[in-house]
């Protein structure tokens, strides 16, 4: 990888945002902070205008694609790579609960958006008000999506595949380049509030928890799948680790896929099973990300002092899990598709979201490592399940498994 490629990604921006906004932090007049600080707010409400329009155009076709490939084994696949998504978030929630005292202290930050004196405010504000809210765009897109799949409404379908087209490069040439400069705007207004340092000190722990939660997620799921199949654990993750690699050097489940296929097939799952499994899984199993996300979340509760239930937060991650698996091909990670349901069902603001972001993509490259490692285990799974073979009308459904993954194979997705 040469130096220009690094300088091109999102994570090498997002660093040098991170890096830059602190130091800026500590000469920056008053005036220019609050320049930054106003652009955060009308970059804010704009996310807040776009997300329930992004969940619809993502997820109804996700729905709509999937159940035109209706089939058993799609149907437990996806299953599968739910319940996956879903228990790795619990094992995180778990994790969090019995470390976080400890491990964050009880120090608390209160909330960054209080305004104290000498704190920075925005020159103006913009309203910029959601066509409907999180949830409704959630319900509404399982309806249109199972409703096209009921009625065959071809038409229909293919508009919302052109919504999600739009969503997407709104997503790649609006949202993606100015994440930066939100991100930097947000650390000189902690750094100028006087708040930085505790944000950053908390968070560094819990960076270094999720990496070592992700590698132990791989080695469980391999232990599990181990029983399930009777196939040697330890093997068999050995024999996944060039594509470990391959994503861990990449930040992408898109560019790691033909490595996942090979390694797939040494671990003895059949071509059928490992061409179906691997392309469908690299879309919509994504542990690796649920385990990240859940863990910045209870810091960011834990540190806000949020009062937030556990069955509130058990509901959250049911949510997200569905986030997880039925929307496909956001760039800059699953991130992007969970704010939405952070904000709606968590009650975060603006800069939590930010700090979420922040965290999450300085480590991007090892969930997405533990969401492609899993995918192998998926694979191992189904060919135990199916006897190696996916039954008949395999070949009817490719072009409708195509277009389930069509956006994870031109961009990139963690």
């Amino acid at each position: 990888m040469t130096l220009k490629t690094i300088a091109d990604t999102l994570l090498f921006r997002i660093v040098v945002a991170i890096i830059l906004g602190i130091v800026c932090s500590l000469f920056f007049p008053d005036w220019l902070g609050r320049v930054f600080v106003t652009f955060n707010g009308l970059f804010s409400n704009f996310l807040n205008l776009f997300i329930p329009v992004l969940i619809f155009a993502l997820i109804t076709p996700a729905i709509a694609g999937i159940g035109r490939g209706a089939g058993k084994w799609l149907g437990i696949t996806a299953g599968i790579a739910y319940a996956s998504t879903v228990i790795s978030g619990l094992i995180a929630f778990g994790v969090a609960t019995a470390t976080y005292s400890w491990l964050l202290g009880d120090d608390k930050l209160g909330t960054l958006a209080d305004i104290d004196e000498g704190a920075l405010t925005t020159f103006f504000d913009i309203e910029m008000p959601a066509p409907f809210e999180v949830m409704t765009a959630l319900i509404l897109a399982f309806c249109v999506g199972l409703a096209m799949t009921a009625v065959k409404s071809d038409v229909l379908y293919a508009g919302v595949r052109e919504l999600e087209g739009i969503v997407m490069k709104v997503i790649k040439v609006f949202i993606i380049p100015l994440l930066p400069v939100f991100i930097f705007g947000m650390f000189v207004s902690m750094g100028m509030n006087g708040n930085l340092m505790d944000v950053v000190s908390a968070f560094v722990k819990v960076l270094v928890l999720a990496v070592v939660m992700t590698i132990l997620l791989i080695i469980a799921q391999y232990l599990l799948t181990g029983a399930i199949t009777k196939v040697n654990p330890f093997t068999a993750l050995w024999n996944m680790m060039p594509a470990y690699a391959t994503a861990l050097g990449t930040s992408s489940s898109a560019a790691t896929i033909p490595v996942s296929l090979e390694c797939t097939k040494k671990n003895g799952v059949t071509p059928a099973v490992a061409g179906f499994t691997v392309p469908l899984c690299a879309t919509i199993h994504l542990a690796g990300s649920m385990m990240k996300i859940t863990l910045f979340s209870l810091a960011v509760i834990h540190m806000f002092d949020l009062d937030i239930s556990t069955g509130k937060f058990i509901g959250f991650l049911l949510l997200l899990g569905i986030m997880m698996v039925a929307a496909p091909g956001v760039p800059g990670g699953a991130i992007m598709a969970a704010v939405g349901v952070l904000q709606d069902q968590l009650g975060f603001n603006a800069e939590q979201v930010a700090i979420m972001i922040a965290a999450y993509i300085a480590i991007d490259s090892f969930g997405t490592a533990a969401n492609v490692t899993g995918d192998g285990a998926i694979a191992l799974i189904v060919n135990r399940l199916s006897g190696g073979k996916l039954g008949e009308g395999i070949d009817s459904r490719e072009a409708d498994i195509d277009a389930v993954v069509a956006t994870d194979i031109t961009e990139q997705r963690n």
